[in-house]
């Protein structure tokens, strides 16, 4: 026999009281159904307030993005939600399956970590291609990318400068000189297939050649610079000493979430706390603009699931923004 999904409904109870109700039901079995106030009938209102409502029953608003938010907390999947008479609305949360991150099994072609695109996140997105046009490199320059795995993060490339691209070329390297640099050697194969014009190194980033390697307009590393084995001081002083030119800029991203279940859930995670600290996270953030500002530069710092820090040489003139 099955057992009945449990069915909880609010009006007016503060969140307070929700959290420990849902938490329970969850813990209860895989799946709770909510029936709420219509987030839509509250537009413009704040989460909590009250009103009543023309069209139904008085109710506390909160919009989508709280209950979102909810069920990452709880972790579980935030269904799709439905009508559920005047006023009202009724949605689903499921627990996360017991599932390991697609990085569990390492960064090859052959893992899980293949079916991640983090240019599917639309802050980081937006963030990195708004920091790609404050550096500015020029039509035909340099790019160097550390931790490339296979590439997918190169195509915000193309989408920060739109306006140089030629018809006969690879919508990449008709920007760009690019040399791509990662130490799996499966992951920079898949690398190659999409940019077949550009240049990728299997290589330790703790061992980049110089002066072999050369110097370029942007340096780009997104969750790299806090891996097991990654001098982040000692690589950052070879970055800027030997690797980049005189008016080029960084792109360092480090990461604020985790994969759980095909979802990108917020804040880094220590072993053994039930909740996000970010104190490793602002730690390295902090030290690292110091680092940059102490060298010269002017640091930008955004981002939300992969904070980034943008850095150009003081007295540069900052590049153009761009809304997608």
């Amino acid at each position: 026999m099955l057992t009945p999904m449990p069915h909880l409904s609010f009006t007016v109870e503060p969140l307070s009281e929700i959290i420990p109700a849902v938490r329970a039901a969850l813990e209860g079995g895989e799946e709770v159904t909510l029936e709420v106030p219509d987030p839509d009938a509250g537009l413009g209102l704040y989460a909590g307030e009250l009103y009543t409502g023309a069209a139904g029953p008085a109710g506390r608003h909160r919009p989508w993005s709280t209950w979102a938010d909810l069920a990452d907390a709880l972790g579980a999947h935030l269904l799709t939600p439905q009508p559920s008479g005047p006023g009202r609305a009724r949605f689903g949360l499921r627990r996360y399956a017991a599932a390991p991150a697609p990085d569990a099994g390492g960064y090859g072609a052959d893992g899980d970590w293949t079916r991640v695109d983090k240019l599917e996140d639309p802050v980081l997105l937006l963030t990195l291609v708004e920091a790609l046009r404050r550096i500015d490199p020029p039509a035909g320059g340099r790019v160097l990318a550390l931790g490339v795995n296979s590439g997918r993060e190169l195509n915000a490339l193309a989408l920060a400068f739109p306006e140089r691209p030629t018809p006969d070329q690879d919508s990449l390297d008709r920007h760009f000189e690019v040399v791509g640099i990662d130490t799996d050697a499966s992951a920079l194969a898949v690398a190659r297939g999409r940019f077949p014009r550009a240049e990728f190194l299997e290589l330790d980033v703790a061992e980049l050649p110089v002066p072999a390697l050369g110097r370029f307009d942007l340096i780009l590393a997104l969750s790299l610079l806090q891996s097991p084995g990654v001098r982040r001081d000692v690589l950052l002083k070879a970055l800027c000493r030997h690797h980049l030119s005189e008016t080029g800029g960084l792109v360092l991203g480090f990461p604020n979430a985790r994969y759980r279940d095909g979802l990108l859930s917020y804040g880094a995670r220590m072993k053994n706390f039930a909740r996000p600290d970010l104190s490793l996270l602002c730690a390295d953030v902090t030290d690292t603009r110091r680092d940059l500002q102490k060298r010269g530069f002017r640091v930008f710092v955004t981002g939300k699931h992969e904070v980034l820090l943008t850095a150009l040489p003081v007295g540069r003139r900052v590049g153009r923004e761009l809304t997608l």
